[in-house]
């Protein structure tokens, strides 16, 4: 298992959102491997490091969750809703919009920010939501811009085909497009596998436009077909196993996948 940096498996264990984590680990409320920690940069391995939370074992389910037992979810998140646990202001995330199964529990599969509307998938499989994350992977994540102001789009078409330098490192290349034009407004695709923070706003806002609306509509083979916002469905059988087979884990028979809606 790939180490993880600690304020994620904490994340992932559903504890708070990874900024709440880091102000855990920085009070001295966590410890690893009987260590208090500090450093919300420390790493872990989910699958053999004890970490405790004011004395509590923690475990974020990263191996834990057979491959054949996997539950995964697709919600079409709406613009203003937390891709996050809770939120100590009230607002809305999105575990208010679906329902978990008795005994287990959600994890999201990458990050949508505020504003952002579209594709979200989550699983109980921690080990798979951990690897379809992973720019190992290279899993392709597709979104619609809408833009104002003076895109370059000939800036934006570099940036495709050789990258481009963020605050953070180079991203890219990716795939890009332009849908439709309309006085300095556009509608753009772009298609990438990195999974950044705000990255396709930062791409954008580097050639000059404004992101108007952000839209995932397709993550993986998955889109938003038939998905309307504020809705979810369970992911099928067939949909578990070629998403468990992207990032070669396997898939086992079993009689708790199934169709879509409610648990059963």
């Amino acid at each position: 298992m790939t180490r993880v940096r600690l304020q994620r498996f904490l994340a992932q264990a559903g504890i708070a959102s990874r900024r709440k984590s880091e102000d855990l680990i920085s009070a001295g409320l966590v410890q690893v491997n009987g260590r208090i920690v500090t450093e919300p940069g420390t790493t872990v391995d989910p699958e053999s490091d004890e970490v405790l939370l004011q004395g509590r074992r923690v475990t974020a389910r990263f191996a834990e969750t057979s491959p054949g037992s996997a539950i995964g979810i697709a919600l079409h998140k709406p613009a203003g809703v937390l891709t996050a646990r809770s939120d100590p202001r009230g607002r809305a995330t999105v575990y208010d919009f679906i329902r978990e199964p008795d005994g287990e529990r959600f994890v999201y599969v990458g990050r949508l920010d505020r504003d952002t509307e579209g594709l979200l998938i989550l699983t109980t499989h921690g080990a798979l939501a951990h690897r379809l994350m992973h720019p190992r992977w290279e899993i392709e994540r597709e979104y619609q811009v809408e833009t104002s102001g003076p895109l370059d789009e000939g800036r934006l078409a570099q940036a495709a085909k050789r990258g481009i330098d963020l605050e953070d490192g180079r991203a890219g290349p990716f795939r890009a497009r332009v849908l439709d034009r309309s006085g300095e407004r556009r509608t753009l695709e772009l298609v990438l596998t990195e999974g950044r923070k705000r990255e396709v706003r930062r791409i954008v806002e580097a050639c000059g436009g404004r992101v108007a609306r952000l839209v995932r509509t397709r993550f993986a083979f998955l889109t938003l077909a038939g998905l309307e916002s504020g809705r979810w469905r369970r992911l099928d059988r067939e949909e578990m196993g070629r998403l468990l087979a992207l990032v070669d884990l396997s898939a086992d028979q079993t009689s708790r996948q199934g169709g879509g809606g409610a648990w059963t």
